[in-house]
């Protein structure tokens, strides 16, 4: 049994979680991320902290068989309001929020009448449709809430609760909920496609917006992850899909994958405050397990693949990079591609560009040429190789 399951392991998520509790009562704080990456374990282990401490602490859960009408928040508010007096501190979470209708409507209502009344009672919200959550909270509580990222476990995590190598963090990702299954694959295959990938696309893609092809979002989430690593233009991806109508509803389509933390259609770095928006965007699948379930090798098999596990190292690195980015609103992240002569990966922070480019074996073009390249053209605050002749890739993970 893994230490996570033994509830020992906690992330720097929790850490975090309980330092804006201990604070004054100032922001509702809403934990967004992703399917199964364990936003609810993080803040009941918060909460066994707090409890610990003797602060009042009240969990409800919005994703019941019969979904709850708003009433239900106002409900629970009430139970919350009941465990403590109103100039001492209390905790109210309530999960899953985005599933109840007028959620957010009920949330600020309730909010202001506890600042009205000076109660000192902290509420946390938790998402899995993380863009979802954020857009409803803007609309009803822009200047009430703060959000707390809850990404893909990282490589650090992944061994210090597993017990994980490299290689296999490479090919399995950061899903907790599946590493117990890694021993078995087709089971943790299973897993991965119908408790993540299914209700992600079939679902929480969906709830975002009028889908007018879902087929067609499917089948560019699992062409993206056969391409992830490379550049593709929009025009070879209409060609490969059925029905695929024009360029726009493709680059739409990638940002509602992207939304739901799936996939990523990386821009081209300009140097430019605009964006060229029209560029070929370069897939990413923002977790290898996806990439691992939707090709179906097992990992001796991808390790005998040179460009297949070329493609996972790839993807590993801007995994890690994109988890960062998500929470910095200061950074972004981006691609360079001048004919033959790339980039991997372009960060920008704070103003500034920083290359990385990531040498993971599998036969390619000249990795220092493109560095070079883009030196005397940006003049990066860093340029850096991770792999072979440069920062080995699993000190690169573990930043």
């Amino acid at each position: 049994m893994s230490s996570l399951q033994n509830n020992m392991f906690e992330r720097p998520l929790v850490a975090r979680v309980l330092e804006r509790l201990s604070e004054p009562r100032r922001f509702v704080q809403a934990v967004v991320g992703p399917r199964q990456v364990g936003k609810t374990t993080a803040v009941l282990q918060a909460r066994s902290h707090l409890l610990a401490a003797g602060v009042p602490f009240h969990y409800a859960g919005g994703d019941e068989p019969l979904l709850p009408s708003a009433v239900w928040i106002d409900e629970q508010w009430q139970v919350a309001r009941a465990v403590t007096a109103a100039d001492e501190p209390a905790v109210l979470c309530l999960d899953e929020v985005h599933k109840i209708p007028g959620w957010a409507e009920r949330l600020k209502a309730n909010w202001d009448r506890d600042t009205r009344e000076a109660r000192a009672l902290h509420v946390v919200v938790l998402g899995s449709s993380p863009l979802l959550v954020r857009q409803r909270l803007e609309e009803s509580l822009t200047g009430r809430f703060e959000t707390l990222p809850a990404t893909h476990w990282s490589y650090p995590e992944c061994q210090a609760a597993f017990g994980w190598d490299l290689d296999t963090y490479v090919f399995y990702g950061g899903y907790p909920g599946a590493a117990p299954l890694v021993a078995d694959f087709p089971r943790w295959r299973s897993y991965v496609l119908d408790a993540i990938i299914e209700p992600t696309v079939s679902r929480d893609v969906l709830s975002l917006g009028r889908i007018d092809k879902p087929a067609l979002l499917r089948q560019l989430f699992y062409l993206a992850c056969d391409y992830s690593g490379q550049i593709v233009s929009y025009t070879k991806l209409v060609g490969q899909l059925q029905d695929a109508g024009n360029t726009t509803t493709l680059a739409d389509y990638l940002r509602r994958l992207a939304d739901a933390w799936l996939v990523v259609g990386l821009q081209k770095y300009s140097g430019r405050a605009v964006r060229r928006r029209g560029s070929s965007p370069k897939l990413l699948v923002l977790n290898t397990a996806l990439q691992s379930a939707v090709k179906g090798l097992t990992i001796d098999e991808a390790r005998a693949d040179a460009e297949h596990w070329g493609r996972l190292v790839e993807t590993a690195v801007g995994a890690h990079l994109a988890a960062a980015a998500a929470g910095d609103s200061a950074q972004g992240l981006y691609y360079w591609r001048q004919g033959d002569l790339e980039v991997d990966y372009v960060v920008e922070a704070r103003g500034a560009p920083n290359a990385i480019e990531v040498k993971s074996g599998r036969p390619r073009k000249d990795d220092a040429a493109g560095m070079a390249a883009f030196a005397r053209r940006y003049a990066p605050r860093e340029s850096t190789l991770v792999g072979p002749g440069g920062v080995q890739l699993e000190v690169f993970l573990s930043r």
